[in-house]
C-alpha cells in the first residue's frame, strides 16, 4: 500500500532529510586517507544526536540478514556497492567510498547517498561516480505528476546503459515515509509508462547504483550484509528523497 503524504508530512519529511544531508557531509569532510570506517560511522551519530534523530538503519534486520545491521550509515568501498558495514578498515588514496545515511525524525525517514573518492581520484571512479549522479538527476527529472514509477526506471536506465555501465538486478530504489521502505519498488531499469502513475504526495528514495565493469552480476560478502561486484570491478550508488508534487519534484534530502 503507498501512503500519499499531505503537504505537512512533506515539510515534516524535509526536517529529517536535512539532518540526513548535514550527515553526509559531515562524513564526507572527515574521509581521509587513515580514516576508519567505523570512525566515519561515529561522525554521523553525533550528527544525528545533535538534531535529536534516531536511524532508520541501525538494528535494522531484514529476513535475508544473518544479523540486526550495526551502524548508522553503510560504507561501501570499492567493489562493494551497498549495505558496506562500517568497520576498522583505513581508507586508502585513491579509495571510492559510497555512504548511504538515513535519518528518522518525528516520526518521519530521509534517506539518501553519495559517492566520491579519497586522496587522488582515478579518472574512471571520477566517470563513474559522475554518471551515477547524472543518473539519479535524470530519475528525479522524471519524477512528476502524470508519469510512472516506469519512467522514473527507463530515465536511470538509459544514462547508466548509455555509459556502458552495469546495473546490479534485484537492487533499487522505494518508497519512504514513516519507514526507511514502503511501496512501491522503483527499478534502476524499466520500460516508460508502464508501473503506477505518480501522484501528488507519493515519496520516493530514488537511488541508481552502477558497476563499472558493465557486468550486472554481483553477491553477498561473507558479513551477510556488503554487496559486492563479481568481477571486483568498483561501483557508485547516489541517492536522493523525493517527493512528487503538482509543482515537480521536491528533493527532501537536499542539503
Amino acid at each position: 500500500m503507498v501512503e500519499i503524504k499531505t503537504d505537512a508530512s512533506l515539510d515534516a519529511m524535509r526536517a529529517a532529510g536535512r539532518v540526513v544531508a548535514q550527515a553526509l557531509t559531515a562524513v564526507r569532510e572527515a574521509a581521509a586517507v587513515g580514516s576508519t570506517l567505523r570512525a566515519l560511522d561515529e561522525t554521523a551519530r553525533a550528527v544525528l544526536r545533535e538534531a535529536g534523530a534516531g536511524s532508520p538503519f541501525l538494528d535494522y534486520h531484514p529476513d535475508w540478514a544473518p544479523t540486526p545491521f550495526p551502524a548508522v550509515i553503510c560504507t561501501s568501498v570499492n567493489d562493494a556497492i551497498v549495505h558496506g558495514v562500517p568497520d576498522g578498515y583505513r581508507l586508502h588514496d585513491g579509495d571510492l567510498v559510497s555512504i548511504d545515511c538515513g535519518a528518522a525524525l518525528d516520526g518521519w525517514v530521509g534517506d539518501a547517498a553519495i559517492s566520491f573518492t579519497v586522496g587522488r581520484a582515478r579518472p574512471d571512479d571520477v566517470r563513474l561516480i559522475d554518471t551515477a549522479n547524472e543518473a539519479l538527476e535524470a530519475g528525479i527529472a522524471a519524477a512528476v505528476v502524470g508519469n510512472h514509477i516506469g519512467d522514473i526506471a527507463h530515465a536511470i536506465g538509459r544514462v547508466c546503459r548509455g555509459a556502458g555501465y552495469g546495473i546490479p538486478d534485484g537492487f533499487g530504489g522505494h518508497g519512504v515515509g514513516r519507514t526507511m521502505h514502503e511501496d512501491p519498488g522503483v527499478p534502476n531499469e524499466g520500460r516508460p509508462g508502464r508501473g503506477m502513475p505518480l501522484r501528488h504526495g507519493m515519496v520516493l528514495a530514488i537511488e541508481p547504483m552502477l558497476i563499472g565493469s558493465g557486468t550486472d552480476r554481483h553477491f553477498t560478502g561473507h558479513d551477510g550484509w556488503t554487496i559486492r561486484t563479481l568481477d571486483s570491478s568498483r561501483a557508485s550508488h547516489a541517492e536522493h528523497t523525493v517527493a512528487i508534487t503538482d509543482e515537480g519534484p521536491r528533493i527532501l534530502t537536499a542539503l
